[in-house]
């Protein structure tokens, strides 16, 4: 029973031990690392998953025709950007799937980007396009266990998922978090910026 006991302490100290010093808990349905991919971004440059390698990322999937939650949540990712730059807060960045790849050119993003201000943040923002609509519906699906589906019958807003995704330095992801208020579900500012921080401490 001794030996037992003693084994239990020393598991738990190692893996006390292992653990990154103020990481964030993982959800349970997620501590997958994100899979291998090759988009272009707003400057029509490619970026692969490669390009993250060493900073704490946040996630969303956007489109730029998008008349509904898509505002707000740009709204809402830049002022967790711009409180993350007050506090002096690197090696952070954004990236924005787009779920409209075919309409959403560099040159549409670009001007996205222009109407929300993003370009007058110092934090590395990615707005990534340049493939099919199959990739993004399976890359959602697979990875961050969300949703892309066509527009209705009679619309051109496509159905996406509204979280915004946080990963760690080696491509993990870890949480996520209610891009907007909806329902009972407020848009967690505070918690966001928390967490990014912990993840940055000792980068």
């Amino acid at each position: 029973m001794k030996r037992l006991l003693l084994l239990g302490i020393m598991s738990v100290l190692f893996l006390t031990a292992c653990s990154k010093s103020g990481e964030v808990d993982a959800m349970s349905r997620y501590g997958n690392t994100i899979d291998d991919f090759e988009v272009i971004n707003q400057e029509d440059e490619t970026y692969t998953e490669d390009d993250m390698e060493g900073k704490v990322w946040l996630v969303d999937f956007i489109f730029t025709h998008c008349t509904t939650v898509c505002p707000p949540m740009t709204n809402n990712m830049v002022s967790v950007v711009q409180d993350l730059e007050d506090d002096g807060v690197e090696n952070f960045g954004v990236l924005s799937f787009s779920v409209d790849p075919k309409r959403d050119t560099p040159e549409q993003l670009q001007e996205y980007i222009k109407a929300y201000h993003v370009d007058e943040l110092d934090t590395e923002w990615q707005f990534l396009t340049g493939y099919d609509y199959d990739f993004i519906r399976g890359f959602s699906e697979k990875n961050f266990k969300t949703i892309v589906a066509p527009p209705p019958e009679g619309s051109d807003q496509v159905t996406h998922g509204t979280s915004f995704y946080l990963i760690d330095e080696n491509g993990k992801i870890l949480k996520d978090y209610s891009g907007v208020d909806s329902g009972d579900k407020r848009f967690p500012k505070e918690e966001i910026v928390e967490d990014v921080k912990k993840l940055t401490k000792n980068l």
